[in-house]
């Protein structure tokens, strides 16, 4: 009789669960009503933060999506360009065949031609010839692998000179009461058992979640309640399941040789954002970027997960002066003339970060200037329109400055590459 390791055990059940209950819980109906938008992998999110506004648009974009599950990520980027008419192609790859074939018939109702789908173990890429890739995302994978540096390192094999990564981990403090539960239902629910009667198990438990439990009072993620039975099997059972501090996400990053290009969205991880103390913000302005982030994801105790862009170490690709004449800004998503509508007339922008909202200062008069945003307009034709509004052109280039400098850090407005 063969007996497996405890690290074989888990990733036996693992296998397991995302064959019984692939996520997360996906119609591909669904398709003909919605587009789910997120990050990392939003085209424009990409081509600024990792390529930084410099690679021709009309250059083919290969992306491999590693570990694409029901395919939420590789659907969306695939739409972006298809509608942007970008050549190229997303190459998804999965173990789970029940969530490959989901994603495929997402891809199929859809019409996308530019996405096919291999099945295959994160642990051995190399094995499927794969070629190079522009773009890799790794979204909430890492975390479930046995050896998430060795994962990370082959993927730095696979990208291209000049490519970069979308990245997501889970986070601890934003998801305090989690660990709680998984330790109860390792007892109660022990790995091994057929995935069904461990999630039989957890809903009898969170049907009677003592009004006390942690859990109970954690509104950062709602899988548990509205993930149906794949969410709350992954939030709760999953036999594998790390979280990282920033810190140590910047550690793992570091030692598979890679750099942050951006945190997202970069002024959560600012604590000047939301420490109006003058003398505290002259403390934080004392700190190191790394002291910054740490200080932010301790203080405000929300965070869930860290998304990253990242590339190799020392290869960061700066975008274009914000400011030059030829840089063309775009909407990451929400139209200028509706972001512009959210400001107040004093130049406060409420900014949500998952459940805390704090007060971003823009320049009033970037309610002028964020309508005429089209995503073809320089900034030298936007400051010819303020021109004919009155606004002289040394001023135009004051707020814009200031204005952009906040709204790219709530990534919001970014950059295009030119044609």
């Amino acid at each position: 009789m063969t007996t497996l390791s405890g690290a074989d055990a888990r990733d036996a059940d693992l296998a397991a669960q995302y064959e019984a209950y692939p996520y997360p819980e996906r119609d591909p109906r669904d398709e003909a009503k919605r587009l789910l938008i997120g990050s990392p992998s939003h085209l424009r999110e990409i081509d600024y933060w990792v390529l930084g506004a410099r690679r021709p648009e009309a250059a083919p974009l290969r992306a491999l999506v590693a570990g694409c599950g029901t395919g939420d990520g590789a659907i969306m980027l695939a739409t972006h360009m298809a509608r942007a008419g970008r050549a190229g192609e997303v190459v998804c790859v999965d173990r789970s065949t029940h969530a490959l074939g989901i994603a495929r018939a997402r891809a199929e109702a859809r019409g996308l031609g530019n996405i096919r789908f291999v099945q295959g173990s994160l642990t051995a890429l190399g094995e499927l010839d794969l070629g190079v890739f522009d773009y890799i995302d790794c979204c909430g994978v890492l975390h479930h692998l046995p050896d998430p540096l060795a994962a990370l390192r082959g993927l730095v094999g696979l990208m291209a000179p000049g490519g970069g990564m979308g990245l997501m981990v889970y986070a601890p403090y934003g998801r305090t009461g989690v660990y709680m539960v998984q330790e109860a239902l390792e007892i109660l629910a022990p790995h091994g058992r057929k995935p069904a009667e461990r999630l039989g198990t957890a809903k009898r438990v969170m049907a009677a979640l003592p009004a006390t439990a942690w859990l109970r009072q954690n509104g950062n993620f709602g899988d548990h309640l509205t993930g149906g039975d794949a969410g709350l099997y992954d939030l709760l059972l999953n036999p594998r399941d790390r979280a990282y501090t920033i810190a140590a996400f910047l550690d793992l990053l570091d030692a598979a040789g890679l750099e942050p290009a951006c945190l997202m969205e970069p002024a959560r991880y600012d604590p000047a954002l939301f420490l109006p103390n003058p003398r505290l913000r002259a403390r934080v302005a004392e700190l190191g970027w790394r002291e910054r982030a740490v200080v932010a994801e301790a203080l405000t105790g929300n965070m869930a997960t860290h998304v990253a862009y990242v590339v190799r170490k020392g290869a960061r690709v700066a975008p274009p002066d914000c400011g030059g004449d030829d840089a063309v800004p775009v909407m990451r998503e929400i139209p200028g003339a509706e972001l512009a509508r959210q400001i107040s007339p004093d130049g406060i922008l409420p900014f949500a970060f998952g459940t805390l909202t704090v007060p971003a200062p823009v320049p009033p008069q970037m309610r002028t200037i964020l309508p005429l945003v089209d995503g073809t307009r320089s900034v030298g034709a936007l400051a010819g329109l303020m021109a004919e509004r009155g606004m002289e052109r040394a001023r135009f280039l004051k707020v814009w400055r200031e204005g952009f400098t906040v709204l790219e850090s709530l990534n919001r407005l970014l950059l295009r590459a030119a044609a």
